[in-house]
């Protein structure tokens, strides 16, 4: 049984386990109380809000750049004891939907054991995804988020992560489909999706925010044909794109999906520099019903 170790902890986020709780406690707070004006998109996060939660995106930036919009999309939420993480690829390494299988994954504030049940499903489901720690190693797209979670989430916590390297639409629809049939034999209410993306990346602020309202469109049509197809046709260097497909297959297997944006802002919101950005954005996935569920 492997225990992944955290690769970022000091870098990302504070390395010092007390420091990092008091820290995401604060940004949580915070975001409960945060106004909705003057952040590029925010809207209130449950605002006309209709179904069952079944998913949220977050973005892995650095806590200082993106804590903010991460703790708006998580105000306020509870959340379930199983979370099934969709994360990118960055380093290019192993299977292209690999699943880690077991063991846990620490982080300063304590370790979360892997879901090896929902792990094992997925694996046996025929819908593409293989047993890989390798390209889990190196990527740090679920490990900023774990923080967060911990604290978010109800005791006995259990994570599935899913490192996602490809953005074949054949291949996300698949996996989707092979998802949503796992989910729907899981208790309702136990368990949420999570992806892990940042949005467009190193443009200047006004082209980050342009390329990001076009994905973001598609996102919020529920579309992953076309969030694929925008992002490629217009350049967009959203990392997370495939991921975000994935989820938003398997959400229109399991229900009528209805996605809201909780807050968007670009790293210059801290950085003060905008001719080189990073776009951030946290979204609310709900299902309008449960046609998917036995």
């Amino acid at each position: 049984m492997l225990i992944r170790q955290p690769i970022v902890a000091g870098r990302f986020y504070d390395g010092d386990g007390a420091a990092l709780a008091a820290q995401v406690r604060a940004w949580l707070e915070a975001g409960q109380n945060s106004p909705t004006a003057g952040q590029p998109g925010r809207q209130p996060a449950g605002e006309a809000a209709q179904g069952r939660l079944w998913g949220v995106m977050l973005p892995h930036a650095g806590h200082i750049y993106c804590a903010h919009v991460l703790a708006a999309t998580l105000a306020g939420l509870h959340l379930p004891p199983r979370l099934v993480i969709l994360c990118p690829n960055h380093t290019g390494r192993g299977h292209p939907l690999g699943v880690w299988p077991d063991g846990a994954w620490r982080t300063p504030l304590g370790s979360v054991s892997v879901d090896d049940r929902l792990a094992a499903a997925l694996v046996q489901s025929g819908a593409g995804f293989a047993p890989d720690r390798s390209s889990h190693l190196g990527e740090h797209s679920i490990e900023v988020l774990l923080p967060f979670l911990q604290l978010a989430a109800v005791e006995g916590l259990q994570i599935t992560p899913i490192c996602v390297g490809t953005q074949n639409a054949a291949a996300l629809s698949a996996a989707g489909m092979g998802l949503a049939q796992i989910l729907a034999h899981c208790p309702a209410g136990e368990t949420l999706v999570i992806v892990s993306s940042d949005m467009n990346h190193f443009d200047d602020e006004a082209h980050t925010l342009a390329k990001d309202k076009l994905a973001l469109a598609r996102a919020l049509a529920a579309d992953p044909h076309g969030l694929l197809q925008t992002v490629q046709q217009e350049n967009i260097s959203m990392c997370g794109a495939g991921p975000l497909a994935l989820a938003l297959f398997a959400a229109q297997q399991a229900g009528k999906p209805n996605l809201q944006l909780c807050a968007h802002d670009t790293s210059a919101s801290v950085s003060g520099d905008r001719s080189h950005t990073v776009g951030y954005a946290g979204l609310r996935l709900y299902l309008a019903d449960d046609v998917g569920r036995p």
